[in-house]
């Protein structure tokens, strides 16, 4: 005889899972804020979310695991660590509720247990937090600066102290800047406070004074008289991209390591997870974070390269439009960039593919790009056209890059999606630089070329690849479990 629950036992069993989610919220608050111990769930942030985005978060996760990871899971994992002496650490209790799980572990040997896997949190050894000073405000410019607010923590990380701009320092200019930080056509608003300080010139978010300095050159700024010492400087401003000109970043006193956010020349161009161990952040000054599509599809070529080989391929990307684009029809310096980028597809190039050759040696020579901008203003695709060494399928090549989604260096930034309804808006919001979608694969009957569907947040994504590399390049690395 088959059982049917209630209307009203569905209802009860729902809020039992709500009551639990909201312990849950609470201890990674708790976590966050006092002890510098920031809990995902596959990657996804839970601080200041809502109850019902985590449910729905742990109800998508039955797309990694047999089962979907339940609530209670999670609840239990995230109480047993509040207990633990932990120093700050990223810790991913959706891959420990696996674990758990694989190894059949008791209610009562749980807590040895994560004693156990989480030993290195108690081992790791905290650094001392670094000032950080954004040169331009844009569109990248002000997504970190929500981040690095949001990320602050206990104040052990990365501290955002100062943003230049070439604009004046008056009411009206430092309520312009609050009023973009705060409120964004796509990401939604800044959960966060934001006020103004005329005359300190700063912006005042969550209660710490941020200096707006106006300068029109980085080497007539003197960062020292704000307080501001041994500074990462990241730059996403484009205006500067060889080393020479990064370099002038350098004069000004208080600044001691530039970042910028975009391709560089004549500077080591890192994505995060792939190629961040060919830097000395002790020696080199001036990084480049490369590109937006380059971090999007360097982490699957790494993978497909170690696993299977690539003999030769193409990258084309369907771009979302950018500011350098015209509204309207109008006079550009570059081939059909001038026509109205919310009305048209606009072929463009990308120099992504010999981009790829720079985190990538041994794809050099063997990829060629391609980009068309379209009539969206956020999210990306890229597709990569591949013709392997080894012979595949659908079915090795999805399983290839689920486990990189799941386990090893490049778990931040590849998500494996198994929604066969994923479209670009689903992705906005997204910190992996990598979406892959797996339904969209093909591999050709002999199993020697294969298409690979990419999705990227060109603004989201790439920003915290951004994050992840100032960290690594600031010393202020933290504990991972993933």
């Amino acid at each position: 005889m088959i059982h049917h629950s209630t209307f009203e036992d569905q209802i009860k069993s729902y809020k039992v899972k709500q009551n639990a989610c909201v312990k849950l919220i609470q201890l990674v608050s708790d976590l966050w804020f006092n002890q510098s111990i920031e809990l995902v769930l596959f990657r996804n942030q839970l601080i200041d979310r809502r109850v019902s985005f985590i449910l729905n978060l742990h109800q998508e996760t039955k797309e990694l695991a047999e089962k979907a990871i339940e609530i209670e899971e999670t609840l239990n994992i995230a109480e047993t660590i509040q207990k633990l002496n932990l120093n700050p650490s990223r810790i991913d209790i959706g891959k420990l509720a696996l674990e758990v799980r694989k190894h059949a572990v008791q209610e009562e040997d749980l807590a040895d247990f994560l004693a156990n896997e989480l030993a290195g949190a108690q081992q790791h050894q905290s650094f001392a937090p670094r000032d950080v000073v954004l040169y331009g405000f844009g569109r990248i410019g002000r997504l970190l600066a929500r981040e690095l607010i949001s990320k602050a923590a206990a104040g052990r990380q990365l501290r955002l102290r100062a943003i230049v701009t070439r604009d004046q320092t008056d009411q009206k200019t430092l309520e312009k800047r609050a009023s973009l930080l705060r409120q964004d056509s796509i990401h939604g608003d800044f959960e966060g406070e934001v006020d103004i300080d005329v005359a300190r010139g700063a912006l005042i978010i969550n209660g710490v004074p941020v200096y707006l300095i106006s300068a029109k050159n980085p080497e007539d700024i003197d960062y020292t008289q704000y307080g501001i010492n041994d500074a990462l400087v990241i730059d996403n401003t484009g205006a500067f991209r060889d080393a020479q000109e990064l370099g002038r970043h350098l004069t000004a006193k208080g600044a001691a390591q530039v970042l910028l956010t975009a391709p560089g020349k004549g500077v080591p161009n890192i994505v995060y997870g792939v190629n961040e161990d060919s830097i000395d952040t002790q020696a080199d000054q001036l990084f480049s974070a490369a590109s937006c599509t380059t971090n999007a599809i360097s982490p699957i070529l790494a993978v497909i390269e170690k696993k299977l080989g690539v003999v030769k391929g193409h990258i084309e990307t369907i771009h979302s439009y950018t500011n350098d684009q015209n509204l309207v029809d109008n006079m550009h310096m570059k081939s059909r960039r001038g026509r109205a980028a919310a009305l048209n597809m606009v072929i463009t190039e990308t120099g992504a593919g010999s981009a790829v050759a720079k985190v990538l040696p041994v794809l050099a020579g063997k990829l060629t790009s391609n980009a068309i901008r379209v009539p969206v203003p956020n999210g990306s695709l890229a597709i990569l056209n591949l013709e392997l060494k080894s012979i595949s399928s659908v079915e090795e090549i999805n399983g290839i890059l689920k486990k990189a989604a799941l386990e090893g260096n490049l778990v931040e930034q590849i998500k494996y999606a198994n929604n066969a309804e994923l479209v670009s808006s689903d992705i906005v919001g997204t910190s992996a630089a990598s979406v892959l979608d797996a339904p969209a694969t093909i591999v050709s009957e002999d199993g020697k070329n294969t298409v690979i569907y990419v999705w990227y947040d060109n603004e989201y994504g790439y920003t915290h690849q951004v994050m992840r590399l100032a960290r690594h390049i600031a010393g202020v690395r933290r504990y991972t479990y993933y």
